[in-house]
């Protein structure tokens, strides 16, 4: 049976969480002398970001309910190889991002709403 309010365990897993967080961003502060990344760890930290959007994005163009599409017939794979080339044909130009995210709903849109991919 459990008792209405907060226990001792949940209180005790939020200040557990508090302090885990507070030590964990605070970590680089702790030292008093400056330090450096190494040159390795600079230059993994600049594939970051796009490591990360990839993780969230692959995963949704190709999968549909845990499993592998298996049909051609899908509107996000058309819409983000429409982007994914405009995107090439235009990099380093200026708008390209913008260009990628209108051509891909450009060509996703039509597919999904009008062919009911």
């Amino acid at each position: 049976m459990s008792q209405p309010g907060t226990d001792w365990w949940t209180l005790g897993v939020i200040f557990g969480m508090a302090v885990i967080t507070v030590v964990t961003r605070s970590f680089f502060f702790i030292s008093s002398r400056p330090w450096h990344l190494p040159r390795w760890a600079q230059r993994g930290l600049q594939y970051a970001p796009i490591a990360a959007l990839a993780a969230v994005i692959v995963p949704e163009l190709v999968m549909t309910q845990g499993h592998l599409i298996a049909s051609w017939q899908d509107a996000r794979v058309f819409g983000a190889t429409a982007g994914v080339a405009f995107y090439v044909w235009r990099r380093g130009a200026g708008q390209a991002v913008l260009g990628t995210i209108v051509v891909g709903m450009a060509v996703y849109l039509p597919l999904r709403i009008g062919l009911g991919w």
